[in-house]
Protein backbone atom coordinates (compact mmCIF):
# COMPACT_ATOMS: atom_id res chain seq x y z
CA UNK A 1 0.00 0.00 0.00
CA UNK A 2 1.27 3.37 -0.82
CA UNK A 3 1.69 5.03 2.87
CA UNK A 4 2.50 9.01 2.29
CA UNK A 5 -0.37 10.54 4.11
CA UNK A 6 -3.18 11.88 1.91
CA UNK A 7 -2.57 10.69 -0.71
CA UNK A 8 -3.43 7.91 -3.40
CA UNK A 9 -1.31 5.85 -5.72
CA UNK A 10 -2.96 5.16 -9.28
CA UNK A 11 -1.65 2.94 -12.15
CA UNK A 12 -2.56 2.78 -16.01
CA UNK A 13 -1.69 0.10 -17.87
CA UNK A 14 -2.83 -1.33 -21.31
CA UNK A 15 -2.13 -5.21 -20.84
CA UNK A 16 -2.55 -6.58 -24.63
CA UNK A 17 -4.42 -9.16 -23.33
CA UNK A 18 -1.82 -10.30 -21.25
CA UNK A 19 0.17 -11.51 -24.06
CA UNK A 20 4.01 -10.03 -23.76
CA UNK A 21 6.21 -8.45 -26.46
CA UNK A 22 8.22 -11.93 -25.95
CA UNK A 23 4.63 -13.93 -27.17
CA UNK A 24 4.12 -15.02 -23.53
CA UNK A 25 0.78 -14.96 -22.41
CA UNK A 26 1.09 -14.38 -18.84
CA UNK A 27 -1.38 -12.55 -16.71
CA UNK A 28 0.82 -13.40 -13.33
CA UNK A 29 3.24 -11.80 -14.86
CA UNK A 30 1.12 -8.51 -15.32
CA UNK A 31 -0.09 -9.15 -11.56
CA UNK A 32 3.59 -9.30 -10.00
CA UNK A 33 4.60 -5.80 -11.89
CA UNK A 34 1.71 -4.52 -10.65
CA UNK A 35 1.91 -5.16 -7.60
CA UNK A 36 5.31 -4.24 -7.16
CA UNK A 37 4.41 -0.92 -7.56
CA UNK A 38 2.32 -0.74 -4.64
CA UNK A 39 -0.93 1.22 -6.55
CA UNK A 40 -4.38 1.60 -4.96
CA UNK A 41 -6.24 2.15 -7.82
CA UNK A 42 -5.42 -0.04 -10.87
CA UNK A 43 -6.81 0.76 -14.62
CA UNK A 44 -5.85 -2.03 -17.50
CA UNK A 45 -6.60 -1.85 -20.75
CA UNK A 46 -6.96 -4.45 -23.28
CA UNK A 47 -8.37 -6.90 -21.15
CA UNK A 48 -8.68 -10.09 -23.80
CA UNK A 49 -10.67 -13.29 -22.70
CA UNK A 50 -10.21 -14.02 -27.10
CA UNK A 51 -6.59 -15.50 -27.54
CA UNK A 52 -6.80 -18.75 -26.94
CA UNK A 53 -6.85 -18.34 -22.95
CA UNK A 54 -10.04 -20.70 -22.45
CA UNK A 55 -7.67 -23.02 -20.38
CA UNK A 56 -6.92 -20.40 -17.96
CA UNK A 57 -8.63 -18.25 -15.07
CA UNK A 58 -10.99 -15.77 -16.91
CA UNK A 59 -8.92 -12.77 -17.12
CA UNK A 60 -11.32 -10.09 -15.81
CA UNK A 61 -11.95 -12.72 -12.69
CA UNK A 62 -8.22 -13.16 -12.29
CA UNK A 63 -7.22 -9.48 -12.31
CA UNK A 64 -9.96 -8.81 -9.55
CA UNK A 65 -9.44 -11.76 -7.71
CA UNK A 66 -5.78 -10.53 -7.38
CA UNK A 67 -5.75 -6.88 -7.63
CA UNK A 68 -8.82 -5.25 -5.23
CA UNK A 69 -11.51 -5.61 -3.63
CA UNK A 70 -13.65 -3.58 -5.60
CA UNK A 71 -13.70 -3.57 -9.40
CA UNK A 72 -15.74 -2.43 -12.44
CA UNK A 73 -15.52 -3.86 -15.49
CA UNK A 74 -16.56 -2.40 -19.45
CA UNK A 75 -16.80 -5.44 -21.35
CA UNK A 76 -16.50 -3.77 -24.81
CA UNK A 77 -17.00 -6.67 -26.93
CA UNK A 78 -18.59 -10.10 -26.09
CA UNK A 79 -18.45 -12.82 -28.57
CA UNK A 80 -18.53 -16.47 -28.65
CA UNK A 81 -14.76 -16.28 -28.56
CA UNK A 82 -14.67 -14.35 -25.56
CA UNK A 83 -14.70 -10.93 -23.95
CA UNK A 84 -12.75 -7.78 -24.37
CA UNK A 85 -12.68 -4.50 -22.59
CA UNK A 86 -11.20 -2.64 -19.74
CA UNK A 87 -11.59 -3.18 -15.81
CA UNK A 88 -10.94 -0.19 -12.58
CA UNK A 89 -9.68 -2.18 -9.97
CA UNK A 90 -9.39 0.24 -6.29
CA UNK A 91 -8.34 -1.27 -2.69
CA UNK A 92 -11.40 1.15 -0.94
CA UNK A 93 -15.21 1.15 -2.36
CA UNK A 94 -16.61 2.66 -5.54
CA UNK A 95 -19.46 4.91 -5.66
CA UNK A 96 -21.85 7.18 -8.82
CA UNK A 97 -20.78 4.55 -11.24
CA UNK A 98 -21.29 4.91 -14.91
CA UNK A 99 -19.87 3.21 -17.93
CA UNK A 100 -19.89 6.21 -20.80
CA UNK A 101 -19.97 4.45 -24.15
CA UNK A 102 -17.66 6.33 -26.26
CA UNK A 103 -18.04 4.13 -29.70
CA UNK A 104 -18.17 5.48 -33.31
CA UNK A 105 -19.57 4.03 -35.53
CA UNK A 106 -17.92 1.57 -38.19
CA UNK A 107 -15.18 1.47 -35.56
CA UNK A 108 -14.22 -1.07 -32.82
CA UNK A 109 -16.66 -0.28 -29.46
CA UNK A 110 -14.99 2.20 -26.80
CA UNK A 111 -15.72 2.59 -23.10
CA UNK A 112 -14.79 5.34 -20.36
CA UNK A 113 -15.65 4.27 -16.91
CA UNK A 114 -16.46 6.81 -14.02
CA UNK A 115 -16.58 6.02 -10.35
CA UNK A 116 -15.55 8.14 -7.10
CA UNK A 117 -13.48 6.29 -4.47
CA UNK A 118 -13.80 6.32 -1.49
CA UNK A 119 -10.07 6.57 0.13
CA UNK A 120 -9.00 7.12 4.12
CA UNK A 121 -7.59 10.60 3.14
CA UNK A 122 -10.60 11.77 0.90
CA UNK A 123 -12.92 11.04 -2.06
CA UNK A 124 -11.30 10.91 -5.56
CA UNK A 125 -13.59 11.04 -8.90
CA UNK A 126 -11.89 9.22 -11.58
CA UNK A 127 -12.77 8.40 -15.30
CA UNK A 128 -10.79 5.79 -17.36
CA UNK A 129 -10.68 5.14 -20.81
CA UNK A 130 -9.19 3.46 -24.09
CA UNK A 131 -9.51 5.64 -26.94
CA UNK A 132 -9.36 4.79 -30.78
CA UNK A 133 -6.91 4.69 -33.64
CA UNK A 134 -8.28 7.22 -35.75
CA UNK A 135 -8.63 11.24 -35.65
CA UNK A 136 -12.13 10.95 -36.43
CA UNK A 137 -12.68 9.13 -33.49
CA UNK A 138 -10.89 10.44 -30.95
CA UNK A 139 -12.44 13.71 -32.03
CA UNK A 140 -15.57 12.32 -31.26
CA UNK A 141 -14.34 10.89 -28.08
CA UNK A 142 -12.52 13.80 -26.84
CA UNK A 143 -15.84 15.67 -26.39
CA UNK A 144 -17.39 12.88 -24.40
CA UNK A 145 -14.25 13.19 -22.16
CA UNK A 146 -14.26 16.77 -21.66
CA UNK A 147 -18.03 16.41 -20.60
CA UNK A 148 -16.12 14.21 -17.93
CA UNK A 149 -13.35 16.32 -16.65
CA UNK A 150 -16.05 18.97 -15.49
CA UNK A 151 -15.53 20.91 -12.37
CA UNK A 152 -16.29 18.74 -9.24
CA UNK A 153 -15.53 19.54 -5.35
CA UNK A 154 -13.49 16.80 -5.18
CA UNK A 155 -9.88 15.75 -6.49
CA UNK A 156 -10.24 14.72 -10.16
CA UNK A 157 -8.27 12.04 -12.15
CA UNK A 158 -8.57 10.89 -15.88
CA UNK A 159 -6.12 8.31 -17.09
CA UNK A 160 -6.06 5.15 -19.61
CA UNK A 161 -4.40 4.36 -22.92
CA UNK A 162 -4.97 7.78 -25.43
CA UNK A 163 -3.79 6.74 -28.55
CA UNK A 164 -3.17 9.90 -29.72
CA UNK A 165 0.87 10.11 -31.27
CA UNK A 166 0.98 11.73 -34.36
CA UNK A 167 0.54 15.87 -33.28
CA UNK A 168 -0.60 17.92 -29.92
CA UNK A 169 -4.27 17.38 -30.97
CA UNK A 170 -7.89 17.35 -29.57
CA UNK A 171 -7.47 15.42 -26.87
CA UNK A 172 -4.02 16.82 -25.21
CA UNK A 173 -4.93 20.41 -25.10
CA UNK A 174 -8.47 20.23 -24.12
CA UNK A 175 -8.15 17.52 -21.96
CA UNK A 176 -4.85 19.46 -20.28
CA UNK A 177 -7.10 22.48 -19.95
CA UNK A 178 -9.22 21.33 -17.65
CA UNK A 179 -7.21 18.85 -16.26
CA UNK A 180 -4.10 20.47 -15.87
CA UNK A 181 -1.58 18.09 -14.14
CA UNK A 182 -0.41 15.90 -16.24
CA UNK A 183 2.21 12.82 -16.63
CA UNK A 184 4.14 13.11 -19.42
CA UNK A 185 6.07 9.76 -20.02
CA UNK A 186 7.29 7.92 -23.24
CA UNK A 187 5.51 4.19 -22.95
CA UNK A 188 4.84 3.00 -26.61
CA UNK A 189 6.71 0.38 -27.31
CA UNK A 190 7.71 -0.82 -24.60
CA UNK A 191 11.49 -2.45 -25.81
CA UNK A 192 11.87 1.28 -27.07
CA UNK A 193 9.77 3.74 -25.60
CA UNK A 194 9.04 6.78 -27.91
CA UNK A 195 5.16 7.38 -27.61
CA UNK A 196 3.39 8.97 -25.03
CA UNK A 197 0.39 7.00 -25.34
CA UNK A 198 -0.28 6.24 -21.85
CA UNK A 199 -1.42 9.09 -19.34
CA UNK A 200 -2.58 10.53 -16.41
CA UNK A 201 -4.42 13.87 -15.50
CA UNK A 202 -5.61 15.13 -12.41
CA UNK A 203 -7.01 18.09 -10.86
CA UNK A 204 -6.37 20.19 -9.15
CA UNK A 205 -2.93 20.44 -11.16
CA UNK A 206 -0.63 20.63 -7.36
CA UNK A 207 -2.54 16.97 -7.03
CA UNK A 208 -0.03 15.16 -9.32
CA UNK A 209 2.75 14.48 -6.61
CA UNK A 210 4.86 12.58 -8.74
CA UNK A 211 4.87 9.74 -11.46
CA UNK A 212 6.74 7.49 -12.74
CA UNK A 213 7.20 3.98 -15.65
CA UNK A 214 8.57 0.68 -14.56
CA UNK A 215 11.16 -0.28 -17.10
CA UNK A 216 11.05 -3.95 -15.82
CA UNK A 217 7.87 -4.45 -17.69
CA UNK A 218 8.64 -3.94 -20.91
CA UNK A 219 8.53 -7.46 -21.95
CA UNK A 220 4.76 -7.93 -20.41
CA UNK A 221 3.04 -5.86 -23.01
CA UNK A 222 4.03 -3.35 -26.05
CA UNK A 223 3.17 -0.38 -23.44
CA UNK A 224 4.95 0.52 -20.22
CA UNK A 225 2.59 1.39 -16.79
CA UNK A 226 2.29 4.59 -15.70
CA UNK A 227 1.78 5.66 -12.25
CA UNK A 228 1.32 8.19 -9.77
CA UNK A 229 1.01 9.67 -6.31
CA UNK A 230 -2.36 11.65 -6.02
CA UNK A 231 -2.19 13.57 -2.92
CA UNK A 232 -6.13 14.55 -1.93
Amino acid sequence: MNETAGTVRIVTWNIRGGIGVDGRFDLERIVRLIKSGEPDIVALQEVDSRRGTSAHEHPFVLLRRSLGEHAIEARSIIGADGEYGQIVISRWPLTAIKIHDISVPEREPRRAIEAEVHAPCGALRIVATHLGLTFRERRSQTRALVELARPSAITTVMMGDFNDWIWRGSVQNKINRLLPGRTWHRTFPSLFPLIRLDRIYCRPREALVRSWTDRTARWASDHLPVFADIRL
